[in-house]
């Protein structure tokens, strides 16, 4: 099965901007997404982007929005059709007229599936939070306090067992490190310090 989408250029650009409201994006979200893992994994990569644009990139709360969104939206139609992985989500955003930087984002959060390299700072923390968010989660639910006294060096011993969260492909979360030009370790902490305050609720 390929989910290679053959194309690099997505939306218009004289969206740009254009989001969906809250509301709506949420909408989307649960009337696509059924899966419990699977939402729980969204909002914690939305979580992530939104933190990320508010604290390292100071933008004011409609581009953290975006941000957001972005993350909110990446897996939206992974649960339902899996075979049309992100095709289906573009084609409903494009549709929307939704601003093409984050629809770009979207199809580039896994550049080795899709064919679409990340090309702006958002498009890159997405395939940078989105592999290894899941490896830390992973790692917070064998633990017995979580994400409580969680460390650096834990997560890195976890990154080496390739048995543990074997779907997670280490080689993309070191090439998603190096496009988006942070340290695998500054990742890592900034994910621990955030993504537990993400509930499944």
């Amino acid at each position: 099965m390929s989910l290679l989408l053959n194309r690099t250029v997505f939306g218009d650009p004289s969206k740009k901007g254009n989001t969906l409201s809250r509301t709506a994006a949420e909408n989307l979200f649960m009337d696509w997404v059924l899966n419990p893992r699977l939402q729980l994994h969204m909002k914690q990569v939305a979580h992530l982007m939104k933190c990320w644009a508010a604290e390292r990139e100071q933008l004011d709360e409609a581009g953290q929005w975006q941000w957001e969104m972005t993350g909110l939206l990446h897996d939206a139609d992974w649960d339902q059709w899996p075979d049309l992985h992100c095709k289906k989500i573009i084609a409903e955003l494009e549709q929307r007229n939704i601003d093409p930087d984050i629809i770009h984002a979207i199809a580039s959060h896994g550049p080795n599936h899709f064919g679409v390299e990340p090309v702006t700072t958002m498009g890159k923390m997405l395939f940078a939070f989105d592999e290894l968010s899941g490896l830390i989660h992973a790692y917070s639910l064998m633990r017995p306090g979580g994400y409580d006294g969680m460390e650096l060096k834990g997560v890195k011993k976890r990154l080496k067992e390739r048995s543990f969260a074997a779907n997670v492909s280490r080689e993309e979360i070191d090439d998603a490190c190096l496009r988006a030009g942070i340290s695998l370790d500054e990742l890592i902490n900034f994910i621990i310090a955030r993504q537990r305050d993400v509930m499944n609720g």
